[in-house]
């Protein structure tokens, strides 16, 4: 089928336009990996946009990782970061399949109220979040932090999921009642594993927020002491303790380190993210 003028210049525009966006995100990330592998003498020669001098600067990685301590807070972004998009996961798929299979009086109410959580903006609760964690000595721990994660990641996963689960037939879970399988069973056995797609979604956005989240990181982990940072605020201690001379390699060296797992698990399951959320907005 042949397009018209109209149509064909239409396309043409789309794709500049989307070209023009490729660039646009990728050019930033190209130039943050090249910075990373520069000196401070390239950068103070007036060459912070040129490519960078061989020798390449590798060293910079294991710099940071060892004298800033990435590695710890590496491993502390891994530990909040899954524990917290488990449990957020757990908590979401379970009261979005009662809400969905067991309406009750209220329920309606109930869901509005969790989704109007997400039009909240965070830094309103800040200050009562702190005063909260610290009467119950959470505060400086990585425990408190998790459970922040996951209540905040609540919203959007009930939101997806009650979609999902309303449109399962219902046929499913009486059949399996007949069979003789409690309201647990049915839920973990038949209609968990039937909710894969917005469970991938779901679990996929979480990790992507919740590893680059630093406002309440910063307001809750704030013990010099302690060191149990998570990556986006070590970034900014790194940064802080260079104090007078700024390391510019390193520091973006760093910066990479944080990005680098976020944009393999965003290429891996790019096209589960898009079903996901189209076939949730569909149901």
């Amino acid at each position: 089928m042949r397009l018209t003028r109209k149509e064909a210049t239409a396309t043409w525009i789309v794709r500049l336009l989307v070209l023009l966006w490729s660039v646009a995100v990728v050019y930033p990330l190209v130039w943050t990996l090249f910075s990373s592998l520069k000196d401070n003498k390239q950068f103070y020669q007036n060459k912070p946009w040129a490519l960078p001098e061989i020798p390449l600067q590798w060293s910079n990685f294991s710099y940071v990782w060892t004298e800033y301590h990435f590695g710890g807070y590496f491993l502390n972004s891994i530990i909040v970061t899954a524990a917290s998009t488990v449990l957020a996961l757990v908590l979401s798929a379970m009261t979005a399949y009662v809400i969905a299979r067991f309406p009750f009086k209220g329920s309606n109410v109930l869901y509005f109220v969790y989704i109007s959580a997400m039009m909240i903006p965070l830094i309103l609760s800040l200050i009562p979040l702190f005063f909260l964690l610290d009467s119950m000595g959470l505060t400086n721990n990585l425990l408190g932090l998790i459970l922040v994660y996951a209540a905040t990641s609540l919203p959007f996963g009930i939101f997806v999921l009650t979609a999902f689960y309303k449109s399962l037939p219902k046929e499913m879970e009486e059949a399996a009642s007949i069979d003789g399988s409690s309201h647990a069973g049915t839920f973990f056995r038949i209609m968990l594993p039937l909710s894969k797609p917005g469970l991938i979604t779901v679990t996929i956005m979480n990790i992507l927020v919740i590893w680059n989240e630093y406002i309440l990181a910063t307001v809750i982990m704030n013990d010099p002491t302690e060191r149990i940072y998570t990556l986006p605020v070590g970034i900014a201690v790194m940064q802080g303790e260079m104090q007078y001379r700024t390391e510019w390699g390193p520091l973006f060296a760093g910066l990479m380190i944080s990005m680098i797992p976020v944009i393999i698990l965003y290429s891996l399951f790019q096209r589960q993210i898009s079903s996901g959320i189209t076939a949730g907005a569909v149901k």
